[in-house]
């Protein structure tokens, strides 16, 4: 079955339904006021969103179309609860689940950014782990992130999700400079993202060394 093409409330649905499934086990499967509270938190996501029931179900009939979520009911409960079928559908681990989630949340991120912001998923060692399971998500039988080319003044590159959504990779990956065209000046908001990326890398560099002394 090919790699799915999700809408962004599809998308985000998926990616809370994984989020809750990784950090808040006890509280998933959600009900579906608490799978819209999820989708439209304002931490740990960009862009927030604003989604209504309605959308929510919307994105869950998409995913069931795509067996990646489902609704479930416990023994003598009338409350209907929804949780993703991705893990299962991906055959991913749970590195590779955490990485995916930070992508499909919070769109492309270098791997310094995905180490920090994964501690709630999974914590991982260094920066080495994270790349690894980049490089599974990218190289597996199904494809389901993508290396993007390297921004002027960044030391790291991006990494996306592939699934979909607005800013899906597959129709917006710009043309890179050996491609005959020179790269378009960095905006402001990229300098920003590329200082925040080595600050990064640099605190994750400065925790395994400082662990390899202890």
């Amino acid at each position: 079955m090919p790699v799915p093409t999700l809408d962004s409330t599809a998308l985000r649905v998926l990616g809370a339904l994984l989020e809750k499934q990784m950090s808040t086990p006890e509280y998933y499967p959600l009900t579906l006021n608490a799978l819209v509270n999820a989708c439209n938190q304002s931490s740990n996501r960009d862009p927030v969103l604003h989604l209504e029931e309605a959308a929510v179900l919307d994105g869950i009939e998409t995913l069931r179309a795509e067996q990646l979520a489902w609704e479930v009911r416990g023994a003598g409960s009338r409350t209907t609860k929804f949780e993703h079928r991705v893990r299962e559908r991906f055959d991913l681990t749970e590195q590779e689940s955490a990485v995916l989630c930070e992508l499909m949340l919070r769109g492309s991120q270098t791997p310094g950014e995905l180490r920090s912001r994964t501690q709630r998923l999974y914590a991982f060692q260094d920066l080495a782990e994270v790349e690894a399971a980049l490089d599974c998500l990218e190289s597996g039988p199904e494809r389901l992130a993508v290396k993007l080319p390297r921004q002027p003044g960044s030391r790291e590159s991006r990494y996306a999700q592939v699934l979909g959504g607005d800013d899906d990779p597959r129709a917006t990956q710009p043309l890179s400079a050996a491609q005959g065209h020179e790269p378009a000046a960095p905006s402001l908001r990229d300098e920003v993202a590329a200082l925040r990326s080595d600050l990064a890398t640099l605190r994750a560099e400065f925790e395994t060394f400082r662990s390899q002394l202890e």
